[in-house]
């Protein structure tokens, strides 16, 4: 009697199999595919696929980063970095520069993630790009939860949530006219655990941001926020010094941290498999400002 070997793919194996083939699907339709990389988790381990889809080739698109010039410092240290070691080609849309030629205007309160939607389709447009990969999650907010896998975007940048194309058996259409373009979630089935462990278990390196550390803060509608040159305690908000980490990164003037004593990758995924509040909900001062905020600002353009 003949036995037969079972093999059987792991919850995280399969996810990566499913991601690399969204990348190679990109490369394969699209004539000028780019890759978002904030220097952030998701973006790190979207780009690490990225490399091994076409290893031992080089990615064959640049990696984009849209720099609204509040960023925190680890994350374009680890960015720099990242670029010059893997050898990849950064194309950098600056917000600060559009600021300066009186092409988008700084916020009142000083925040510039919102304003970097214009750069971004600027970005696009200048540089051709047809597609546009980026690490963004369903589990993330309930307006990405929405959106598919290849999303359509007209020859305005904007995404229209009642025109989206069917994926039936996986099977993706990145058919597009002249001006139009394709934003491109591989990680949309992952969640912020799955990150975290596909993290550890491939030892990906991420900026120290992550990991608990002593930083000053102040505390404002009830989220960390660090007392920086981007972001100033107001009258009243006193800046102590704490053990905090940051589950995302963004704008520094909105981009929360949370108290953690999380000193190592396998003390976050404890920490992250016991929380119930996603990343965005805890630590981004900007989905706050309604319930539908994010949705409104993909409808923009937004990624």
């Amino acid at each position: 009697m003949t036995s037969r070997t079972q093999y059987a793919l792991s919850q995280l194996e399969l996810l990566e199999a499913e991601s690399i083939h969204i990348i190679r699907e990109v490369v394969a339709q699209m004539e000028r595919p780019g890759l978002l990389f904030s220097g952030g988790k998701d973006s790190i381990v979207l780009l690490h696929l990225a490399m091994k889809a076409f290893a031992p080739a080089p990615a064959p698109f640049p990696i984009v980063h849209i720099d609204t010039g509040h960023n925190f410092p680890e994350v374009i240290e680890f960015r720099d970095a990242h670029v010059d070691r893997h050898g990849l080609r950064l194309v950098v849309g600056s917000v600060q520069e559009a600021i300066d030629q009186g092409l988008v205007r700084e916020e009142p309160n000083g925040s510039r993630n919102r304003i970097q939607t214009p750069v971004l389709l600027d970005t696009v447009e200048r540089h051709g790009f047809d597609a546009m990969m980026g690490g963004a999650r369903r589990d993330e907010e309930k307006a990405r939860a929405k959106e598919r896998v290849f999303s359509f975007r007209d020859e305005f940048g904007q995404w229209d949530p009642k025109n989206q194309r069917p994926e039936l058996w996986n099977l993706y259409n990145g058919r597009v006219h002249p001006g139009e373009s394709i934003r491109v979630f591989p990680l949309s089935n992952w969640t912020e655990l799955d990150i975290w462990q596909y993290i550890h278990n491939h030892d990906v390196e991420v900026p120290s941001i992550y990991i608990a550390h002593e930083r000053d803060v102040f505390e404002r509608g009830g989220m960390l926020f660090a007392a920086n040159e981007f972001c100033r305690p107001k009258e009243g908000e006193i800046v102590t010094t704490r053990m905090v980490r940051y589950r995302t990164v963004g704008d520094a003037t909105l981009t929360a941290a949370v108290a953690s004593d999380a000193v190592t990758i396998e003390m976050v995924i404890e920490e992250i498999a016991a929380t119930r509040i996603t990343e965005r909900g805890a630590t981004r001062g900007d989905d706050k400002v309604s319930e539908a905020a994010m949705e409104d600002r993909k409808k923009q353009g937004y990624f």
